[in-house]
């Protein structure tokens, strides 16, 4: 659990972008017709005139004739509008125009920086015969589109780079000088030049797609991004493109229905492309302290399956496994997804190295020298996606028919439960076994030794998924993720995720998220987020955020933070911070703070020891 200054800093931050939205909103009243990502409408309302890059929605012709009116540089058309450069001082009046209907910055992304294998059950699914009429699965012939900063034409690609681009230069050659990309790609699809070469990727059969968007030092932009997108989408009959890898993140300025970036992930999810992306490496504060809430861009979308990183402590076995502790924690910032969707090991994963690239250069003590040549040892939910999409890869190579839906059930269904919390792990651990034996991923065989666990855990965007004998596994009508592995009723009509594991009920009507392990009763009817795992009772009815570990009573009605660890009775009406540790009483109704193992309440300032 988070401390206290930890949540208080982020709802801090939620508060600030709840401020930022009700200026874009006042602003609209006098007059303004555009929507701004928040990181814009922060500049005018501070008065910044700075030139800015900005991604302006719209077809290419309406741009160019905005970029004639209020003097802006057209840099690059997209599917869905275009890139600009806005002079300095005309970002306001461009958003007074009328004719914008959205703005949002071209933020910059930053790349997201064994026994891989062996610890998610690759190595057998490699070698085939693990279950009767099932051959060696290696992804052949699945592309998969590595959106990075190029990939090193490497012996252990094997010929396999089928396609290279690159997006931050019409004339450049899609060199990876960073050599992120390549180690990206490494996990997912080398394969050893020989008999005695023992390098081998998830899907050591998959054709890479190398789409440049990174520089040398790792960063580059969403529009970049954006463009590599729509270019997989259009050439995916072609290259056979299945999978679209992002390990890379940038900031979440704005709903994932107003970003562009997470527009192009849906436009590729409708067009039968799995889309897999990092969760973000910000997941613990300087101090230490976890921070949740920090999931990046585009791993908010909805339609990308986004992996946070497990640390597999250098062994095969997965009962030693943990989430790695920098590894993004959720919910998502404005639309409050619950992220990550799984966990992929990623911590000093041993890759591919590209040759004079700014890694091996500059970072000398990750790299390390085999028989087979240097390899280069990076962790990060970059290589946890990597991994995942490797799996993806694997998983098609069975069921090519697969939507990007039903990859997801198997792969979240498959998963092994973990400890951690939904917020930290997802629905757990990736187990590529378990989701090969679907329906029943239980009758696996061991890895590394250990049976494994599914946690029976789906998600998805629409409804309903179907197993392989046309039974519903999966069932919701409006963006709701369901699921639950013992005796569950779940249900819900929008936007709601509902879970749990042993005899819960579970429902709610608006974008709420309820969860539960033991005997719990869970609902609610806006916005809020309840949990709690022994015999607790959670409900509120406007944004609340409530949740205990033992016996504990927890509720509100406005906007209230309530926690307790010890057979706590919490609640309050308006904006109350409220906790305890031991058998307290703990009430208030004016932005009153109390605390302690006292009976404490008023309508002021209170506190006891």
């Amino acid at each position: 659990m988070a401390s206290f200054t930890t949540r208080n800093l982020r709802f801090t931050s939620v508060l600030c972008a709840a401020a930022f939205l009700l200026s874009a909103d006042a602003a609209s009243a006098q007059g303004r017709h555009a929507r701004l990502s928040s990181d814009l409408e922060e500049r005018l309302r501070t008065g910044d005139v700075r030139e800015a890059s900005v991604i302006v929605t719209g077809t290419c012709a309406q741009v160019q004739d905005l970029a004639v009116l209020h003097g802006l540089q057209v840099k690059k058309c997209l599917a869905t509008g275009a890139v600009v450069e806005v002079p300095a001082g005309a970002l306001a009046a461009l958003a007074d125009d009328p004719a914008v209907d959205q703005l949002s910055s071209n933020y910059e992304v930053m790349a997201d920086m064994a026994v891989t294998n062996q610890s998610i059950g690759a190595d057998l699914v490699h070698e085939g015969g693990w279950a009767d009429g099932i051959g060696p699965l290696t992804g052949k012939g699945i592309g998969v589109a590595v959106i990075d900063s190029g990939v090193a034409n490497l012996p252990e690609f094997l010929g396999r780079i089928i396609a290279t681009l690159d997006f931050t230069d019409d004339r450049g050659t899609g060199l990876d000088k960073n050599g992120h990309g390549t180690h990206v790609a490494g996990i997912i699809a080398a394969a050893g030049r020989n008999r005695f070469d023992e390098t081998e990727g998830v899907a050591p059969g998959a054709n890479i797609i190398s789409l440049k968007v990174l520089d040398a030092k790792g960063r580059g932009f969403a529009g970049d991004v954006i463009e590599a997108i729509y270019w997989a989408i259009a050439n995916r009959t072609r290259f056979n493109i299945r999978v679209i890898n992002m390990s890379l993140g940038g900031p979440v300025t704005q709903s994932w229905r107003d970003d562009p970036l997470s527009q192009a992930v849906e436009s590729a999810y409708l067009a039968g492309i799995t889309v897999v992306a990092s969760a973000g490496n910000f997941g613990k504060a300087e101090d230490g302290r976890p921070v949740y809430g920090c999931i990046t861009a585009p791993g908010n979308s909805p339609f990308a399956i986004t992996v946070g990183a497990l640390n597999t402590k250098g062994t095969a076995f997965r009962s030693d496994d943990e989430v790695a502790s920098y590894s993004c924690k959720g919910p998502t910032m404005y639309d409050h997804l619950v992220k990550p969707d799984l966990v992929a090991p990623g911590n000093k994963i041993l890759g591919l190295a590209a040759p004079g690239s700014t890694l091996v250069r500059e970072h000398p003590e990750l790299v390390v020298s085999l028989k087979e040549g240097n390899r280069l040892q990076l962790s990060g939910t970059s290589m946890a996606a990597a991994v995942v999409s490797g799996a993806v890869s694997v998983v098609l190579d069975r069921q090519a028919h697969l939507s990007p839906l039903a990859v997801r059930g198997l792969l979240q269904y498959s998963a092994e439960a973990s400890g951690e919390g939904m917020l930290v792990s997802g629905t757990g651990r990736l187990n590529v076994l378990g989701a090969l034996s679907m329906p029943q991923p239980e009758l696996a065989p061991p890895i590394a030794g250990e049976a494994q666990v599914p946690s029976r855990l789906l998600s998805a965007a629409r409804p309903a998924l179907m197993d392989a004998s046309g039974n519903n596994i999966l069932w919701g009508n409006a963006e709701n993720i369901l699921w639950g592995n013992a005796a569950n009723i779940l249900w819900g009509n929008a936007e709601n995720i509902l879970w749990g594991n042993a005899a819960n009920i579970l429902w709610g009507n608006a974008e709420n998220i309820l969860w539960g392990n033991a005997d719990n009763i869970l609902w609610g009817n806006a916005a809020n987020i309840l949990w709690g795992n022994a015999d607790n009772i959670l409900w509120g009815n406007a944004e609340n955020i409530l949740w205990g570990n033992a016996e504990n009573i927890l509720w509100g009605n406005a906007n209230n933070i309530l926690w307790g660890n010890a057979e706590n009775i919490l609640w309050g009406n308006a904006n109350n911070i409220l906790w305890g540790n031991a058998n307290n009483i703990l009430w208030g109704n004016a932005d009153n703070i109390l605390w302690g193992n006292n009976i404490l309440w008023g309508s002021g300032v209170l506190a006891g020891d």
